[in-house]
């Protein structure tokens, strides 16, 4: 990362990466998009401390070979760090945000006896040969994690032993996707769970250093994503569910999904108001807006219509927007 600025910028710059991580934020990639930003100011002579509009039409220029969304991020970032500048009081264009087309990818959410299927196709894994590098053993209780928590499958698999917070319930995650730690709570079933797997882990005939992570293989290891793809694709088909190929799902990541939407019915079920239960899902899921969250509302809207249907289906889209630096 580049730790010094150079241009008009530089300063204010630095201040405002200074600022991110201070809030908790990892900020590597719109750091590197700042660095950019004052190469430019450099290349371009900028004298301004505060972005003109001149600069900025040039910045949002798409480039050979861009993507929308890379450009989208760009000026994004161009925009937050001109924001800023504005509460400091310098005089600072903001460049409007380019349209771009959002995917329009439907997730796929489990529904209770698929999951409950998934977790029989889980327990009855079984491996074709005598291995100790295999990640089969941690699937059941990472499958039923995965669904109980939304968390996540990089926030699981980073997960260390002393995350597990049990005499308090609690699971604390900290390389999480927005940089930000969080504290989960998690039900008693889930806790007996954990508290199953780490009975059987620690009867693992290991010899040797052990990772600290939560979740190992039969050698003691730490396991990527690749493996549990491959595993998760195994039940799929044990539990009769329809893989429909890479990018079309269904995919581990759905069980996040599946856990949003049926957290948000329950507490529809439970008589709290859609808005109170919004933010509550939002934190609890890492979000770092409620922009986020609020896809879940219309997915939870179109399969349990009857749990919201006093709510104004033209006001799910509609909440205030705060400007906090942040970006999702």
């Amino acid at each position: 990362m580049i730790k010094n600025y150079n241009s008009s910028f530089g300063q204010k710059i630095h201040d405002f990466i200074e600022m991110k991580k201070n809030l908790g934020f990892k900020f590597k990639t719109s750091a590197v998009i700042l660095s950019l930003i004052d190469r430019m100011a450099i290349r371009t002579g900028e004298s301004s401390i505060g972005i003109t509009k001149v600069f900025a039409d040039k910045w949002c220029e798409k480039q050979p070979n861009e993507s929308d969304g890379y450009r989208y991020t760009r000026i994004m970032i161009l925009a937050q760090f001109s924001s800023y500048l504005v509460d400091l009081g310098i005089s600072s264009y903001l460049p409007k945000h380019p349209v771009y087309k959002k995917s329009t990818f439907i997730p796929y959410i489990y529904s209770p006896e698929e999951i409950e299927a998934i977790f029989k196709a889980s327990d009855e894994l079984k491996l074709h040969s005598i291995t100790m590098n295999t990640s089969i053993f941690s699937m059941p209780a990472l499958f039923r994690l995965l669904y109980s928590t939304g968390m996540r499958i990089g926030e699981a698999l980073a997960l260390k032993k002393n995350d597990i917070l049990l005499e308090e319930q609690c699971i604390l995650i900290k390389d999480s996707k927005s940089g930000k730690e969080r504290i989960i709570p998690v039900s008693d079933s889930l806790i007996n769970v954990i508290n199953d797997y780490l009975l059987y882990r620690e009867m693992l005939p290991l010899s040797g250093s052990v990772s600290e992570h939560f979740f190992i293989k039969l050698d003691g290891n730490k396991f990527n994503h690749a493996c549990v793809g491959v595993w998760f694709r195994k039940c799929l088909e044990r539990a009769s569910i329809t893989y429909q190929g890479q990018g079309s799902g269904p995919r581990i990541h759905d069980l996040r999904h599946t856990f949003a939407v049926t957290a948000l019915a329950e507490m529809a079920r439970a008589g709290i108001d859609l808005y109170d239960s919004l933010p509550v899902l939002s934190c609890y899921l890492g979000h770092q807006s409620l922009d986020s969250t609020n896809h879940y509302v219309r997915l939870t809207a179109n399969m349990f219509p009857e749990l919201i249907r006093d709510v104004d289906m033209i006001s799910l889209d509609v909440f205030p927007k705060h400007r906090n630096y942040e970006a999702d």
